[in-house]
């Protein structure tokens, strides 16, 4: 039987590092690609990185009943397309805390995993280090990730993302479940 498997964790955790870990370790898993209406940043592609739309497309594809989850975050709007976990196999979805539980209400069998960074100044300190994040956003992601971590309880797994080859057999070993 096919798996739902939703992953969150707040911005800077290393989220897609461990992601692109797991993914290569497992290549029965397929990655959901997320549309939405934030621009493109360097060296990703549509289709691939997610699917670039306008705010009218986006409303279009909630009007017609096409996303499985959707969600508003720093001003752009982000959703499951359904099609992406319905065309059969394992697939992953990484996706923010209200999306997740919109997930998990749409399945009930989806298993959510909660990737958590060992502290906020670690998380502050990779936030500052990846210099993508203009310092006027760093204290909104902070205080975004306070709220997002207060949500782990509510997932099914919480793992801490303080050294990333323990942290991906973590994960392995909980999707072997």
């Amino acid at each position: 039987m096919s798996k739902i498997i939703v992953f969150s964790g707040a911005s800077g955790v290393g989220k897609s590092t461990v992601l692109k870990l797991v993914m290569a370790a497992r290549p029965d898993l397929r990655f959901s690609v997320s549309a939405t209406t934030r621009a493109p940043r360097e060296g990703e592609v549509d289709g691939v990185s997610y699917f670039f739309v306008t705010r009218e497309e986006f409303q279009g594809m909630i009007d017609r009943g096409e996303l499985l989850e959707y969600d508003e975050h720093f001003g752009n709007l982000y959703g499951t397309p359904i099609s992406q976990v319905t065309s059969g196999g394992n697939v992953v979805l990484d996706i923010e805390p209200n999306g997740a539980f919109n997930a998990r209400k749409a399945n009930p069998k989806a298993m959510l995993i909660f990737i958590t960074p060992p502290s906020m100044e670690e998380l502050e300190r990779r936030l500052r280090s990846r210099g993508d994040t203009p310092e006027d956003q760093i204290a909104d992601r902070l205080e975004r990730a306070r709220w997002e971590i207060a949500q782990s309880p509510k997932y099914d797994h919480v793992v801490v993302n303080d050294e990333l080859d323990r942290c991906v057999r973590e994960i392995l070993d909980i999707i072997a479940e």
